[in-house]
């Protein structure tokens, strides 16, 4: 009788764990299809989180931004544009260079390539240019963030997968110095490698 009872207790404890690897298993891919932990659907990747381990204020979120005035006509209000200039704050991009140290005069934008940037942006092209070509790589990068997205557990607690995903894209500079070097192009005085200490 001890036997039956044991065996019956066995079956029964054999059973529950498979129903609840079952259940697990049901909630997770339910939890996936989602996108809840991230499998699935049209998701943007998130491969780095910045606000992981701040504990201070964001020192970017605070701008000294000019006061704001009431206009006496409301409805003579410009529509908003994007990236563009305002009543409160006309110049931003200038404003911004110039608490930076820059000069403002600089990256007023005349609607054309700049006469100093003329050279760069002929070397540049000079192998002819392919039109859409940003929106081509915001493609192929979209699709390599979303191969390359962390492993499950990575995603659920939110950890910072960039550097270990563009790891493999990445040069290694002490290598490229070393073959500058050896091709006798000149180099910069450079750091000795930390990997060789």
């Amino acid at each position: 009788m001890a036997s039956a009872t044991h065996k019956t207790r066995s079956i029964g404890t054999a059973c529950f764990k498979t129903g609840l690897a079952l259940a697990l298993i049901s909630g997770l891919s339910a939890c996936g299809s989602g996108g809840i932990l991230g499998f699935g659907g049209d998701r943007e990747p998130d491969l780095i989180n910045i606000d992981r381990g701040r504990t201070g204020p964001d020192e970017f979120g605070f701008v000294p931004n000019k006061p704001i005035e009431v206009p006496e006509d409301l409805a003579a209000l410009p529509l908003p544009k994007p990236g563009q200039g305002n009543r409160v704050d006309p110049t931003p991009k200038e404003d911004a260079v110039a608490a930076l140290g820059g000069n403002p005069a600089l990256v007023r934008d005349s609607g054309g390539v700049p006469t100093r940037d003329g050279g760069l942006v002929t070397a540049a092209s000079r192998y002819g240019v392919a039109p859409g070509i940003r929106e081509q790589l915001a493609a192929e990068d979209l699709e390599y963030r979303r191969s390359n997205d962390g492993r499950l557990l990575e995603r659920l607690f939110n950890l910072t997968v960039y550097y270990q995903a563009y790891e493999p894209l990445s040069l290694d500079k002490y290598a490229e110095l070393e073959r500058f070097r050896r091709s006798g192009i000149r180099t910069v005085a450079a750091p000795p490698n930390p990997a060789e200490d």
